[in-house]
This record gives C-alpha cells, structure tokens and sequence, in this order.
C-alpha cells in the first residue's frame, strides 16, 4: 500500500510544474469521482459509525504564520491533535500576500505525505492546481478562516455564516455613528477569500433603507501588514475629513487602525468597529477609542479544523452536504452546502465583557 502511494506521489510531483505552467488556478487536472463539479470534492462513502484513526499527520497551513491570529487558531487545532493522539504540524509564508509561497507549501505537504492539512487561503483560485494534486495523492483538504473554490477542497470550516459576519459588522458600526455620515472599509488583501465574501454582504446590507444616510465612500486595504492598515488609516482620514467610522474586518487591520486613531484628534470623533481579538484590542476599548467589535473564538475555529480532518481521514465523513459529525466538546456539525461548516454566531466585545475573554 506504501509503495504504490509513495509511486503515485512521485508521478504528481513530476507533473505538478507542467500542470502549473499550462493551466489556469483550478485547472490543469482531470474530474475524477473524487470531484465534484459545482461543490465541495468528495470521495467514497461515508461511514458516520467508523472507528476514528490514531496516529494521523495534519498539516496547518495558515495565510501568515507569524499573524498572532493564526497562532491562536493553529495552536487550537494542535491542542486537540495532541489530545486525540494525532500529528500537527505547521509551514507557512511569513508574509500574508505570498501566494505562490502558499502553493509551495502546499507541494511541500503533499511530498511529506499528511493525511491532511488544514488550509487557509490567501486566493480563491491560486492554490487549486497544487490542492488537487494533494486530493489525488489520498490527502484531505479542509480549508479555514479563508476558503479556496469549493471543487479544490473537501470541506470549508467557516467562523460563522458569511452573511452573519458582513452584515452584523454593518449593523455594529451604523449603530455607533446613528445610521449617518461617511464610512470607510479597511480590509487585508485585495484577493482575500474571506474579505471579500464579507465585503459583499456589507453593501448589501448598506441597500437597506435604514442605512439611507450612511455612505460608503472607499474600500482600503493594509495587506494584514499593521504598517500599511497604519498608513492606509491616515489616509482615510485625509482623504474624506468627514469620516465618521471605520469597518476593518482583519485582526491587524482593527487593531492597527485602533492604533492610529487613539493618537490622534478623531479619537472619540470617528467609530471604528470589524473584527478584532480580545488582547489586541483590550486598551482601545478602555481608553475610549472603541466602543464595540465582534469576532469568533479563533482557537475554537482551529480546532474545529482539526476535527474535521481527523473525521475526513477516518471516513466518517466525505464532506458531502447534510452529512453530520461529532466534534467532542463542541458537539455535532452539519455539513453545509459545498462543504461548508460554521463554527457559530460572532460574539460582540465591548468594555462590560471584555475582560471574560484571553486570546
């Protein structure tokens, strides 16, 4: 069985380069019956009653692996690793727009032959060629945080619905400013999966009439770099005087933007709200220069990411809709449309429960 997987793996490194060269992001492989078109990737039938598998290697692979949001999340899918009797392990670029370092830590995850590895990913299309090959060498691939298309991936852990995060942050911010003035985005990456999903329901939301006086004057992006959502805050500032708030829905971006604001005249004056850690944004709550901001547990998101690849490479799922799963201590999940699993509802932070929360 180990010859033949280890020839198997061989053939698809030898291949990976041309694929790469001649085909486009998702492209370049042929559908097996272990793709589906139109939805999540699947292989098999599942057996929700088989025995769970000791011994697995699961390979976190995060969009930046010094981001103090990443280490939270990977650190969560370790501590349950560990405690089920697994592997962990992590690679990953030091820079949060370093695609093709993604790719190639995807490749290198594949040559190391993990039965699984938990992905999140820095653009939609990017890593689909080289997640296929991983796929067809018999490893599972559970995307995090940011997803990839869904046909390049056996499954999609999602903080909360994608709708529920874009909206409630408009509804957070509209409701510090009293529905009027001028309001900016500050997001990471201009191809982030994540970012952009969000982005989309915000403007949707913003077409209710209740939001009629409020206005969406920019989309800015900091790259998830705290110097650049630093600069990029500034600007903001400087190029619409009449500002009233800030939605940056990143970790550095909030937390960077908080930074800024707190030094300056519009401390107070201009709302900032978006997602954000407890710890990061702690003293910007207790000084004044924000009053709410919402996020999910990311330790909790990585180890629901954990549990889905142990329960994938145990065949108790295939990441097909409407199959169930148990998940330990966090109790059963759903798998949704194209494979996707939400962790929960964003909890709201503000200066009466910030301090129930460390991470």
């Amino acid at each position: 069985m180990l010859t033949t997987r280890t020839r198997r793996l061989t053939i698809a490194v030898t291949v990976t380069a041309a694929l790469a060269l001649g085909a486009t992001a998702c492209g370049g492989t042929t559908k097996s019956d272990a793709q589906k078109e139109g939805g999540a990737a699947t292989a098999g039938k599942a057996d929700p009653n088989a025995a769970m598998k000791r011994g697995l290697t699961v390979g976190y692979l995060p969009k930046q692996v010094n981001n103090p949001y990443f280490t939270s999340a990977d650190n969560g899918g370790k501590k349950v690793l560990e405690e089920l009797g697994e592997k962990y392990k992590e690679v990953g670029p030091s820079s949060g727009t370093d695609t093709s370092g993604q790719v190639s830590y995807v490749n290198t995850l594949t040559q190391q032959q993990v039965n699984a590895m938990a992905v999140s990913a820095q653009d939609p299309g990017a890593l689909c060629t080289a997640l296929k090959q991983a796929m067809q060498n018999g490893i599972k691939v559970v995307t995090y945080d940011s997803d990839t298309k869904p046909e390049c991936r056996n499954a999609f852990v999602s903080q909360a619905s994608a709708e529920d995060l874009g909206r409630t942050q408009v509804q957070l911010l509209a409701k510090q400013i009293g529905y009027k003035g001028e309001i900016a985005i500050l997001s990471a990456a201009q191809t982030a999966t994540n970012q952009n999903t969000w982005i989309g329901y915000m403007k949707e939301e913003l077409k209710d009439p209740k939001y009629k006086d409020v206005k969406l004057v920019k989309v800015a992006y900091g790259n998830d770099d705290a110097q650049q959502s630093f600069q990029q805050t500034q600007g903001l500032l400087q190029e619409y005087p009449n500002l009233k708030g800030i939605i940056s829905p990143t970790t550095v971006g909030i937390k960077a933007a908080a930074q800024y604001l707190s030094g300056s005249k519009y401390k107070g004056k201009v709302k900032l709200s978006g997602l954000g850690t407890p710890n990061d944004m702690r003293k910007y709550v207790k000084n004044g220069t924000v009053d709410a901001f919402e996020l999910w547990d990311p330790a909790k998101l990585g180890e629901l990411a954990a549990r889905t690849a142990v329960a994938l490479s145990s065949g108790q799922i295939s990441g097909k809709e409407g199959e169930t799963f148990k998940a330990g201590a966090m109790g059963s999940y759903t798998i949704g449309k194209d494979g996707v699993i939400n962790l929960g509802k964003p909890t709201v932070f503000n200066a009466r429960n910030i301090d129930q929360f460390n991470f």
